[in-house]
Formats: structure tokens, C-alpha cells, sequence
């Protein structure tokens, strides 16, 4: 994943509660910097998480499969073809 120093910025409109700016200036000075910062970090937690969910997904197919090959389906003994 690229770092923020090495991508390219672009302007973006954000509608933010105009105290809370005001009040987070006082502790951070580069409100853009730290909302950038902020969002990648969301980023990367969603991205973690969809691919545990795709790793546990493709677990819980793999066993299906594990015991559809082993026992078959409840369907099988009951088609009418």
C-alpha cells in the first residue's frame, strides 16, 4: 500500500461540526494530515476484516465440501428424476 508521502493529494469537500474543528485544532495543527491519517488506518482495518471474513467463508465452503463428499446430500435420496 502506498504511504501518504508518496501518493499524489487531491482537494476534497468534507462537511465537518464546525466546533469540533475548531476544538481539534488546539490539538493537532494539520487537521488534513490527521484526518488522512485517521481514514488510512480505518482503511486498513476494513480491509483486514473482509479478508478474515473471506478466509473464514472460504473455511466454512471447504468443510461443506469436506462433508458433502463424505456423506453426500439429504437431496440425493429423495429426487424424483
Amino acid at each position: 500500500m502506498p504511504t501518504l508521502e508518496t501518493t499524489a493529494k487531491k482537494p476534497v469537500n468534507l462537511s465537518l461540526n464546525e466546533a469540533l474543528v475548531r476544538e481539534s485544532r488546539h490539538y493537532c495543527g494539520n487537521l488534513s494530515a490527521k484526518v488522512e491519517e485517521l481514514l488510512q488506518d480505518y482503511v486498513q482495518t476494513q480491509r483486514l476484516e473482509r479478508n478474515q471474513q473471506r478466509q473464514q467463508a472460504a473455511l466454512a465452503v471447504a468443510d461443506w465440501n469436506a462433508v458433502h463428499a463424505s456423506f453426500g446430500s439429504y437431496a440425493d435420496g429423495h429426487s424424483t428424476l
